[in-house]
């Protein structure tokens, strides 16, 4: 597996790709948290969230396998998410490889801290989610706080199809 931080210059295939990783991953674990069928990005973010640098993806014999957003939120503080991993790859490795690489890029700019935002329902388990809370926990992330999601994405609410919140987790780099 290689990863790499996508290039300005990326594939505009390339894009679609990651694009189209990241609606069909998110479509299934946030399954019954969307009224309709909701995308979680378009081509055009994406490829804005390339030109800006903070697209990294992880290919397996050439193939994209998954792909993570990395972004800085202030001087200490890197933020990874839309992470994606291919269902067909699950298992392999791929998820938490690109975790360390959000992690090993945030730090190497000077991050002290990293964090993750995790949409939950309010009322109910969800699967997937309570997967990830999980899986999160293993790689060191604590919850620091909960959100609304209503208050900090206003635009998003009336698509929810039930209250939800983000889980915002932190984990020490140092």
């Amino acid at each position: 597996m290689e990863i790499a931080q996508l290039p300005p210059s990326a594939d505009h295939a390339v894009i679609e790709r990651v694009t189209a990783l990241v609606n069909q991953v998110y479509a299934e674990s946030e399954k019954g948290l969307w009224l309709g069928s909701t995308d979680r990005t378009s081509v055009a973010e994406v490829a804005g969230f390339v030109a800006a640098g903070e697209i990294a993806v992880a290919f397996v014999e050439g193939d994209v396998a998954g792909s993570v957003r990395i972004q800085r939120l202030d001087e200490a503080t890197g933020e990874f998410g839309m992470l994606a991993a291919d269902p067909a790859r699950r298992g392999t490795g791929v998820g938490r490889e690109l975790v360390r690489f959000a992690e090993r890029v945030s730090r190497d700019a000077g991050c002290r801290e990293m964090q993750l935002e995790l949409l939950v329902p309010r009322e109910w388990t969800h699967p997937s989610k309570q997967f990830l809370a999980e899986w999160y926990g293993r790689l060191g992330y604590r919850v620091t706080h909960r959100a609304d999601l209503a208050e900090d994405y206003p635009h998003l609410a009336p698509s929810l199809a039930t209250p939800c919140d983000f889980l915002i987790y932190r984990k020490d780099l140092g």
